[in-house]
């Protein structure tokens, strides 16, 4: 049966990453259809109106199998359609080290872990407003046990845990855990929260987290930190990690940390799922910096496409592409300027592509 995958390829250097990988893509053979939209800044000119682009994406989304994203400034609408209107609540961001990886540890082999980030929840709900409006509330801190001082200038942001969004997105951590223990993985969990402070919020996903794990997967081991021993030990010994889930705030800013312990934003991938739709994008951002140098680096979209063509069942394809991606940090001779090599965006993915056909 013929997929149909949406490719936007964001902003400023983005689509420099996006071409090349969509044309991998096309090499592949596999019975995929593309629908392809202009970068941020000419679609907004085609379209008369970022309204009117943000519109033709929303209507291609729905008609599509799944989307590849490429980073965005905010010039691209799409986003947060893929996320809420999509409600795509899993941000799954892998952290693997390869031969060939700039990482700045002494010693990264062995680092092959999962970071889960709850996606739609927490502070990123984006209920904020002044002090002022909690004054009908009379709260108290459940640290100094004084009233909240709701009459000072200063504003408030409302950070939101629920159990039925913990539950769905520690359970999709727990099934990634198993399909990963089938395949050699550790089959371990690991929940991190500030539930020693935030008791009610944090403490919330921690209690949910240690129930659904310990309940419905005792096949699968089980740990919990707090989230600033857990940064410690991200740096410290992420070989020891497997699958990892933490709410959205601590799940957005660590998977990045994760990401500079193999070698940088670079090489790191991401995909959103939800219940009926999923969609694939690098965690860097649309790099301005380097727009139109043709030299970003197109792993982390390349393996954004690999995770896209496991959710779209073509594993064997996946494999592939992955390889081919090893087998170039491995040689070394084709690298891009942030990993320490002098090749564009254009000649990585030439050799990548020559892996591919041979």
């Amino acid at each position: 049966m013929s997929r149909h995958v949406v490719i936007i390829p964001g902003d400023d250097a983005a689509p420099e990453a996006m071409a090349p990988t969509v044309e991998i893509l096309k090499s592949l053979a596999l019975d995929l259809t593309f629908t392809e939209f202009p970068s941020g800044t000419e679609g907004v000119k085609r379209y008369g109106s970022r309204a009117a682009f943000d519109q033709a994406l929303r209507a291609a989304i729905d008609q599509s199998d799944t989307t590849l994203f490429g980073s965005t400034n905010g010039t691209t609408g799409g986003i947060w359609y893929l996320r809420w209107g999509k409600q795509t609540f899993a941000n799954v961001r892998p952290a693997r080290w390869r031969p060939g990886f700039r990482s700045p540890l002494k010693n990264p082999e062995g680092i092959d872990f999962v970071i889960v980030r709850e996606n739609l929840e927490d502070l990123y709900m984006g209920v904020e407003g002044d002090l002022s409006l909690l004054a009908p509330l009379s709260l108290t801190s459940a640290i100094t046990r004084q009233p909240l001082h709701t009459a000072a200038r200063g504003k408030f942001a409302l950070k939101v845990i629920t159990e039925e969004g913990t539950r769905r997105v520690v359970r999709f951590a727990c099934e990634l855990a198993r399909k990963r223990k089938a395949k050699g993985g550790k089959g371990k969990v690991t929940c991190t929260s500030k539930y020693n402070l935030l008791r009610e919020s944090d403490g919330l996903f921690r209690a949910v987290a240690e129930a659904t794990v310990r309940n419905e997967y005792p096949d699968l081991v089980y740990e919990q930190y707090i989230i600033d021993d857990f940064a410690r030990r991200l740096v410290a010994s992420p070989s020891e990690l497997d699958v990892v889930v933490m709410p959205n705030l601590y799940g957005d800013i660590l998977s990045d940390v994760a990401a500079g312990v193999i070698g940088g934003l670079g090489l790191a991938p991401s995909g959103c799922y939800g219940e009926t739709y999923a969609y694939f994008e690098s965690v860097h951002g649309s790099a301005p910096d380097i727009a139109g140098k043709n030299i970003i680096n197109p792993t982390a979209t390349l393996l954004s496409a690999v995770l896209m063509l496991e959710y779209l069942g073509y594993d064997d394809a996946a494999a592939r592409l992955e390889r081919a991606i090893a087998r170039v940090y491995a040689e070394g001779r084709t690298l891009t300027p942030d990993q320490g090599g002098t090749a564009t965006t254009t000649e990585f993915c030439t050799a990548v592509q020559a892996y591919l056909s041979n």
